[in-house]
Parts: structure tokens; C-alpha cells; sequence
């Protein structure tokens, strides 16, 4: 049973070329490769996604309604799966009401240890629940704040109502295409439409924003079901139930106010609950403080009736500090984690179980982690095979792939180029393997010779956000800086003041690019009207023929290329159009070509490819540039939707780079993120090509590649949380080599040594 093993046959997902594979099971296997060599789609869209639909397919339909859909990948024959668990990068997202405590069950620990030691006594632990009526405070209902419908934002008082005065989402007014909601305010005959609503008696006005009574005082019946927008706006937005969606917040954010709860002054409770102590602390003390050091707090709780839980609540709050996150507070809502954050607590979640024989895939566990972190993740993932479960790491940091049992090297290149097995072994061999990973996978790193001396510096001084004490630092110009240190350090929180301070400057974050079902790389870097243009000048036509969202559309799926069909209480089907075959065209639009090649087609071309094969000048600053930062193997008309949180850093990069001129001042959020170690070098060449352009750069940044080839390192700590907040060293990374405070210092000697 020990040689029992994953067998995969036929692997075609994507770009995979028919793999037959083994891999060993109750074992650590490490999946690597360039970006884009097919280590996604092997791993979550072959192997996680066949384990997740057998298991589904055990339950009745009624259930299978309610789970996610997973269709069948494309591979002959995959054996030997067990039940799987994906942790992945995604954001723990959740309500206002969902928090470190309460995603983690900590917090139902702590209530219930309340609840029995705690003085006075007041009995049951959901009274001290802030999403149980019994425990939150009346006025706020457990949110902390008060948030009101801000009603002058709800309208332009210099348009009507056909112009669009109800500014709200969903009451467009354009004729012809006026939506839903508009036309229940439109049709009741109480309001002129074509009026400026500055115009209207405020009786009118009042009837329009608050309903009910202020319908009748216009000597009006109120109509059937007719409701004020604030009204509408409160049930819509802020009663609504379940996890809130980025843009139902955004429009939350835009339409209200907020402050702090007068009665329970943010701590969400009830007098009753606010009063009860536990060791000389309330519970919101205890919720606010930081994991690290509420862990010393519950373990000298020493009355005996409280054993059990005590046990259980160290344990919880030890593997949050022994997966790096003891300088978050079990206050801290789930909307503000990033995605390692996010992804190391769905860690914790499952490193308490006492099932065995899992299978646990990870996607690229060490974003966001110190190298001094990459320590403690490595144990964990050891802890999870050796209690029999197997494990596999798609991972592009080395140290991770170095304590695995087996690598399975995925290219040799990205895209078309990739979707191979080039290596299959343990890691002792991969150092010899001639692939991209095995030729950089134990070298050590080298400094960069000659820095850059800055020519000036944007000063910071008494900077107090969050951690940060008083921080005074000079940020310097005309060179690469890399902020350093561990996770919670306060890097975050420096380029936040400096960011206030420089709000022109151009930001590069990790969060999502806007997107649709019909977004695509095209439509977003502006490629696609270029394209168009090609093909409406060669024939002589409308270049709204060449989009998949206008003239151009296949009738049958809309120009979105797959239908979607809901069945009912089975499990909805997406599949490719059967009329256009996924081009997303007509066939007339289809028989229209340059150079050989339909629209379609070249919308299929990668960029690499399309930097070869499109001759049209307007195209290629911006291909040059995608190419540059390491997006070649993405094809031209490639989903938004289907990039990964890097990608669309890089994206958001490459859009920068094409413009021309000096744009001063640059700030990144950890740009290595899903980057091979082959391709730092490229990004680092783009950030001289920045400041030798007269730029200044800034990155926070984990990877030492990059750290070891800046021009000057701002290192904060020396820990996280409160132990962090300080500037530890400032000055080119030769000097920093030398520091005994920074841990970065330390891990950056071992790595030059290797």
C-alpha cells in the first residue's frame, strides 16, 4: 500500500501535451516552472479538480447544487486520489461581521472560556457573541460602527430624473435602455421626469428619497410596494445577508457614512459583555491585543474548569503564531487580509484535524512570507504529510522546493512552449537538471556591484500609522530601494505615508484589474481597437465587425464563445458554443483575414507570437512591454479573470512602461510574486531601464534575489506587530550585510553563501 501512487494519463488541460505522470503519495511533491509552463493546470485544474467532482459526484443532486462546480478536465485517467483540500491565494473576502477570531473558531473558544471563568458570571458564551442578538450591542447590531445611507449622495440635484439624477447603481435612465429600479420611481406619476430635480418642492424631493410619509404629505396615495431610495438603498445594501461582494462595498463605501458606535465605542457588545473579565481583561481587550501575546495571556488562566479550553484556545492561537500571523488580533476583520495572510490562516484551519490520508494542494504557500517565515511554513507542510496526508506545493521559492520528497518540472518555456514534465525526481537531482529551475536552484546570490548614489530623498518624518513609532526616514531618490523585513514589520504602513505624501506618484498593486467575463488582455491594454482598425482599413467595413461585443458577435453565445445552461437542481454546464466553436464570431466575420489570419485567430496568437507575426507599428510598444514583464505566454484575447494575482501586478506594469516620459516615482508591491526565479533578473532590468530614465523605485519586497540587486535597502522590524514599527537599517545592501539587528541581514549572508 506504501507504493500505492497518483497515476495521471492524458493530461491535456490547457497547454499540457498528453503527460503520463506518478506521484508519490503521503509524500511532499513540488511542482515549479516558469510562469505559465502549466503547473495550474496540472495541479488545480487536472488533479484538485477530478478529486473535487468524484467526491461530489457521492452526494444526491440536491446537494451537488449547492457545491461548486468542477468540470471534468481533460486527461484519459486519473487513480488514487483521495478527498482534497485546495488553500489557495484567494482573499478570505467576508462580511463586516467576519474576522481573524471568527474564521479561525478562536474567538468561540475565547467566548466559551468567558463564559465559564469569567467575573461577574453571566452564564452562556453567546452573550458574548457580537452576531448573536443576546451579545451585541443594540445600537451598532455587533458592527462597531454606525453606518448611515448618506442621502445627498443619492441624486444630482442639476439633473432630472431622465437624465439620470438618481445617481445609485442600477437606475440608469438612458432611453431605451432605462433599468428596473428607475422605472419604479418613473411610472408612479408623483415626480416630473424631464425637471431638474433643484427645481422640484422639497416635499417632492423628500418623497423621492424617504418614501412613505412624504408620499402622503404630497396629498398622494402611496403606490403598491413603493419604497424611498434611502429605503431601497438600506435593505439593498446594508441588510443584505452573507458575504459582501467587492462592488456591492464599493457602492457602500460611495453612499454612506460611518463613525464609530457612541454606546459600545467599537467594541461591538453589550454593557453586559463589556463588563465580564478574565484575568484583569475584558473580552474586546483580549480580541484587540496581538495573537502573539494573548497566547501568554489564556495560558495562565489556571482554574481547572477551564482546562479543556484553555488547551484548545493555546493551541489555536500557537499555530497562528507558528504560521507567522502572531502580529494580527483576532479583531481584525477578513476584508483587510492579503492573500498570504489569507491563505496561511485556511493552513491553520486544517492543521488541527485528525484526518488522514487528505490531499492538501497548495498554490505557492510562501507569498508574502519573510525568508525567516519560510521556516516555519516549511514544518507545517512537514507536519501535514507526516500524519499521512499528501501534499502538493506549486512554489517558485526555492527553500520550499528543497524540503520536498519529489519536484516534477514543468516546461521547458510558458505557453506553447511549456506544458512538458523536463524533470521528475527528488531534489537532489533537480540541481543538475538542465531546465530553468534546475540551473538556478542552489546557486547563491550575488550583490549588485557599483549601486547608484541617490541624488536626493522624499523625507519622512514622525510617521505613526499603525505600527510605526514616530518613524523618520529618508526615502531616496534616483535609485531602486527595497523596503524589507518580516510580514507585519510596518512595510506597508511606511509606503502608505509615503504614498499620501506623493499621491501622484504611479502605484503597482496585486489587486485585480477590472474586469468582466468579456474582459481580455486585448481589450485592457488597448490592443483591441488597434486590431480592429487592421481589419476594418484591409475590407472596407465597420470596425465594430471585429468585436466580440458589438456587430461582430456570435448570435448563439453572444460573443462570449461557451454558453452557460442552468439545470435546475443539477450542477449548471458551461461549454463551447457549438454555432462559432468558441471563436466568438460570425462565420462572415470569419472569412475576413490579414495576412491569412481572422480576427479570432489572432486573438488566439500569445504575445511572444504576435510580436513576431503582427506587422502594425501602433501594436508594438505595448507587446514589447508585456513581453518585458514576463506576460509572453499570455494570448492576446486571454480572460482578465483568469490572472493570477502577480499577473495582474505585472499588467498593471507593462501598461506604465509603454508611456513614454520621466513618471518620477514608482511604488510596488511585491513584484516577484508569482515569478520563476529566471525571470527576477528581467523585472530588476526593467527597474534600471526606470531609474537610469531619471525614476525613482520603490519595492516592498521578500525576495532576496532582488533585495541583493537594489541600490539601497530600508529594513524595518526588528519583529512584527509591536515588536516591529522601527527602522532597522537604511543603506545599500553591502552595508546591510553587516547589521546584527536585521533578520533580513541574516538571511541575505546565508543566501549570498550558498
Amino acid at each position: 500500500m506504501s507504493d500505492v501512487r497518483i497515476r495521471l494519463i492524458g493530461a491535456r488541460q490547457h497547454n499540457l501535451k498528453n503527460l503520463d505522470l506518478t506521484i508519490p503519495r503521503r509524500a511532499i511533491t513540488a511542482f515549479t516552472g516558469v510562469s505559465g509552463s502549466g503547473k495550474t493546470s496540472l495541479v488545480f485544474d487536472t488533479i484538485a479538480a477530478e478529486a473535487q467532482r468524484q467526491l461530489n459526484e457521492t452526494f444526491p443532486a440536491f446537494v451537488r447544487h449547492r457545491l461548486p462546480s468542477y468540470g471534468r478536465p481533460a486527461v484519459d485517467l486519473v487513480e488514487n486520489l483521495s478527498p482534497v483540500v485546495v488553500i489557495d491565494q484567494r482573499r478570505l473576502g467576508g462580511n463586516a461581521r467576519s474576522t481573524v477570531g471568527t474564521i479561525t473558531d478562536s474567538y468561540t473558544l475565547l467566548r466559551l472560556l468567558f463564559s465559564r471563568v469569567g467575573e461577574p458570571w453571566v452564564g452562556e458564551s453567546t452573550l458574548f457573541s457580537f452576531n448573536d442578538p443576546t451579545g451585541m450591542c443594540p445600537r451598532c447590531s455587533g458592527l462597531g460602527r454606525i453606518v448611515t445611507a448618506d442621502t445627498d449622495r443619492f441624486v444630482d440635484l442639476d439633473r432630472s430624473l431622465e437624465e439620470g439624477a438618481i445617481l445609485l447603481p442600477g437606475f440608469g435612465a438612458t432611453r431605451g435602455q432605462e433599468k428596473y429600479w428607475y422605472r419604479q420611481y418613473a411610472d408612479t406619476g408623483l415626480f416630473p421626469l424631464s425637471t431638474p430635480l433643484r427645481e422640484w418642492s422639497p416635499e417632492q424631493r423628500a418623497a423621492l428619497i424617504h418614501g412613505g410619509e412624504a408620499v402622503r404629505r404630497l396629498g398622494r396615495p402611496v403606490p403598491k410596494d413603493y419604497e424611498g431610495l434611502a429605503e431601497h438603498f438600506t435593505r439593498i445594501y446594508l441588510h443584505a445577508e452573507g458575504e459582501v461582494s467587492a462592488r456591492k462595498q464599493a457602492v457602500v463605501d460611495a453612499f454612506t457614512r460611518s463613525a464609530v458606535c457612541p454606546d459600545c465605542h467599537g467594541e461591538r457588545l453589550n454593557e453586559v459583555a463589556r463588563s465580564v473579565r478574565v484575568a484583569g481583561r475584558t473580552i474586546s481587550e483580549c480580541t484587540t491585543m496581538e495573537i502573539g501575546d494573548l497566547v501568554d495571556v489564556v495560558r495562565a488562566v489556571e482554574d481547572p474548569t477551564a482546562g479543556p479550553v484553555v488547551e484548545s484556545l493555546v493551541e489555536r492561537l500557537e499555530a497562528l503564531v507558528g504560521i507567522g500571523l502572531g502580529y494580527l488580533s483576532l479583531a481584525r476583520p477578513t476584508n483587510t487580509l492579503s492573500g498570504g495572510e489569507s491563505q496561511r490562516i485556511k493552513m491553520v484551519r486544517h492543521l488541527t484535524s485528525s484526518l488522514t490520508e487528505m490531499l492538501y494542494v497548495f498554490d505557492e504557500p510562501s507569498v508574502g512570507l519573510h525568508p525567516r517565515d519560510i521556516d516555519r511554513l516549511t514544518q507545517l507542510l512537514r507536519r501535514l504529510r507526516d500524519k499521512g496526508n499528501t501534499v502538493l506545493v506549486v512554489e517558485h521559492d526555492l527553500d520550499v522546493v528543497a524540503i520536498a520528497d519529489h519536484v516534477i518540472d514543468l516546461g521547458p518555456a510558458a505557453g506553447t512552449g511549456g506544458g512538458e514534465v523536463v524533470y521528475s525526481g527528488p531534489v537532489s537531482g533537480l540541481g543538475q537538471a538542465d531546465t530553468p529551475t534546475g540551473r538556478v536552484f542552489g546557486r547563491g546570490l550575488t550583490l549588485r556591484a557599483g549601486s547608484r548614489t541617490p541624488i536626493g530623498s522624499l523625507p519622512v518624518r514622525g510617521a505613526t500609522r499603525n505600527n510605526l513609532r514616530g518613524v523618520d526616514v529618508d526615502l531616496p531618490t534616483g535609485v531602486l530601494t527595497a523596503v524589507t523585513g518580516v510580514a507585519g514589520s510596518g512595510k506597508s504602513s511606511l509606503v502608505d505615508v509615503v504614498l499620501e505624501q506623493h499621491p501622484d506618484c504611479v502605484v503597482v498593486d496585486q489587486s485585480a484589474v477590472p474586469a468582466n467575463r468579456r474582459s481580455s488582455l486585448a481589450t485592457y491594454c488597448g490592443l483591441a481597437g488597434t486590431l480592429r482598425g487592421v481589419f476594418a482599413r484591409a475590407h472596407g467595413v465597420s470596425p465594430s465587425l471585429f468585436s466580440p461585443n458589438s456587430e461582430g458577435a456570435c448570435p448563439e453565445c453572444r460573443g462570449l464563445g461557451v454558453i452557460f445552461t442552468d439545470l435546475a437542481f443539477l450542477e449548471g454546464v458551461t461549454s463551447v458554443c457549438a454555432t462559432c466553436r468558441g471563436g466568438r464570431f460570425t462565420e462572415d466575420v470569419l472569412k475576413y483575414t490579414v495576412d491569412g489570419r481572422s480576427i479570432a485567430d489572432v486573438l488566439d496568437l500569445t504575445v511572444d507570437r504576435a510580436r513576431v507575426v503582427l506587422d502594425a507599428a501602433a501594436l508594438r510598444p505595448t507587446l514589447e512591454a508585456l513581453a518585458d514583464v514576463g506576460l509572453g505566454y499570455l494570448r492576446l484575447g486571454q480572460p482578465l479573470s483568469t490572472l493570477s494575482g502577480g499577473e495582474c501586478q505585472r499588467l498593471k506594469l507593462a501598461t506604465e512602461l509603454r508611456r513614454d516620459g520621466r513618471r518620477g516615482l514608482y511604488v510596488l508591491d511585491e513584484p516577484t510574486t508569482g515569478l520563476h526565479p529566471a525571470d527576477v533578473g528581467r523585472l530588476v532590468t526593467i527597474f534600471d531601464r526606470l531609474v537610469d530614465a531619471g525614476n525613482t523605485v520603490v519595492v516592498v519586497e521578500h525576495n532576496l534575489d532582488l533585495v541583493a540587486r537594489a541600490d539601497w535597502v530600508i529594513d524595518l522590524g526588528p519583529g512584527a506587530g509591536h515588536h516591529g514599527g522601527q527602522v532597522v537599517f537604511t543603506g545599500p545592501p553591502s552595508r546591510l550585510l553587516d547589521d546584527p539587528r536585521s533578520v533580513t541581514a541574516e538571511y541575505l549572508r546565508r543566501s549570498l553563501r550558498r
